[in-house]
């Protein structure tokens, strides 16, 4: 490659141009029209598709383009030979040490981190909560050893990967890990940030050589996405426990991030002992007189209207598109709605799962319980009924922590929340989760499993109660034959 200070009339730049990679071809090219041009630059058998990803602007004389096409747009420049290259950026901005892990890594971590090279150091490593996806980062940063941006979806994993970090790769001071989000601004060798704080600020994504993308299931979303697309660097490495998206939308992770190149079960890790063993449970409950009329009247509105209409709901993207948006406009579609959300409700919130509730507290009344709910009214009543400290998303974060960390040193043993607490959260070890009610994603169960599958001598259990002959038998079912 031509060395930056070559800055002749033979040499393309690839420069910064605001949020996007630019390609500054020579003076003499510029007058070319754009069939000419990118023939000159890519060579004809190219020059189509690179049309298809750049954009001439006429008045900044160069090409526009996403930064994540900086690989390809590069390699075909290269492979054309015709000009010189420059690119007036660090690509690899190497750590100001060599990192080097102080835990041992075990097997399959290991092999995640092979997998990953193998791919070029791309792809997502799926593993299951408490399987120790952050070392694995931790693994890739101390590989490649560049500068490198964790993404993470809430402000309490920015402190947490920061002492995993400091824990596994033991820099030599203190300001080689920093925050960028919640108030804090240490931009820093190894930089963890928020997705928000990440699409708030796309200057940030110039400056890494590796991405990592904690809960990776959240980037495929419309304004999250720009993050990997704002990045120039093809090293990327994506972290979750269920990177599955209803809507489907985690297909995008190949292009954003990297085919998936490991995925291990709760259960294959259970069996090897390197997660609690584990039993799941389902108890059912039953709606009294009063409440099945109910139901039985509203899923008839509901499914008479879905009749009616003609409807096919194959998904949640389908409810949404043709109930939810049009219930706005039409008085039909509005109260199948509402009836379907009075079935839901009806069968979610059962009170007979109350009385349920009551014994498997009973039962586990010297064992640290979990009691999860899909409504945070729900929340609020069991924590009434039963005295049981409760978190939802309206509990301030000061008094989350003093609750969290009142769990973790034994004052309270019982702990009630909504979905809050699925993921993002370091929440203190506990043997008994209890499944009030949840929704039909694989992704939200297998992260209230994995709260109590930290390693423990006593086997944990994960309780679900579910309300015989309603929808939620099926939602059940048939998430229950989704792919593992």
């Amino acid at each position: 490659m031509t060395s930056i200070e070559d800055t002749g009339d033979s040499t393309i730049t690839l420069e910064w141009r605001g949020r996007d990679l630019a390609v500054v071809p020579p003076d003499a090219l510029w007058p070319l029209d754009d069939a000419a041009l990118y023939g000159a630059l890519f060579g004809v058998s190219a020059a189509a598709g690179m049309r298809a990803i750049l954009l001439r602007d006429r008045r900044g004389h160069c090409l526009r383009t996403r930064p994540m096409a900086f690989t390809r747009v590069k390699a075909a420049l290269q492979a054309q030979a015709t000009y010189g290259v420059v690119v007036a950026f660090d690509e690899r901005p190497a750590l100001p040490w060599a990192p080097q892990p102080t835990l041992t890594a075990r097997p399959y971590q290991e092999e995640a981190l092979t997998a990953w090279r193998a791919e070029g150091c791309r792809g997502v490593v799926v593993l299951p909560t408490g399987g120790g996806k952050t070392f694995v980062g931790a693994l890739a940063i101390a590989e490649v050893a560049q500068w490198t941006l964790v993404v993470v979806p809430t402000i309490d994993l920015l402190g947490q990967w920061r002492r995993a970090l400091t824990e596994a790769l033991a820099p030599p001071d203190d300001d080689q890990i920093g925050v960028y989000g919640g108030g804090a601004h240490e931009l820093r060798p190894i930089t963890i940030t928020t997705y928000e704080s990440a699409q708030l600020h796309p200057d940030l994504l110039r400056r890494f050589g590796l991405l990592i993308f904690d809960e990776c299931h959240h980037l495929p979303a419309p304004t999250y996405r720009q993050i990997a697309e704002g990045a120039f660097t093809p090293l990327r490495l994506g972290l979750s426990a269920t990177p599955e998206r209803a809507d489907q939308e985690h297909l995008a992770l190949v292009e954003l991030i990297g085919p998936e190149v490991y995925r291990r079960h709760p259960e294959e890790l259970s069996a090897a002992k390197y997660l609690a063993a584990y039993d799941e449970e389902r108890l059912v409950a039953t709606l009294d007189a009063d409440a099945r009329r109910r139901y039985e009247v509203a899923r008839a509105t509901y499914s008479d209207f879905i009749r009616r209409r003609r409807l096919i709901i194959a998904s949640p993207a389908d409810f949404q598109r043709k109930i939810l948006w049009a219930s706005a406009r039409d008085p039909e579609a509005r109260a199948a709605m509402l009836a379907w959300r009075e079935a839901r409700s009806l069968a979610l919130n059962a009170p007979a799962k109350l009385s349920l509730l009551e014994t498997l507290l009973a039962r586990h009344q010297d064992e640290r319980v979990l009691v999860f709910s899909e409504y945070n009214q729900l929340v609020g009543e069991i924590s009434q009924r039963f005295c049981l400290p409760q978190i939802t998303y309206k509990t301030p974060a000061d008094e989350r922590r003093l609750i969290l960390e009142g769990f973790r040193t034994g004052r309270y043993s019982k702990l009630a929340t909504g979905r809050v607490l699925n993921e993002g959260v370091d929440i203190p070890d506990c043997s008994v989760a209890i499944i009030v009610s949840g929704n039909a994603t694989r992704r939200e169960y297998v992260q209230r499993l994995g709260r109590v599958l930290r390693p423990k001598a006593r086997r944990a259990v994960l309780y679900e109660l579910v309300t015989e002959d309603t929808t939620e038998e099926r939602i059940v079912e048939r998430r229950r034959q989704l792919p593992q």
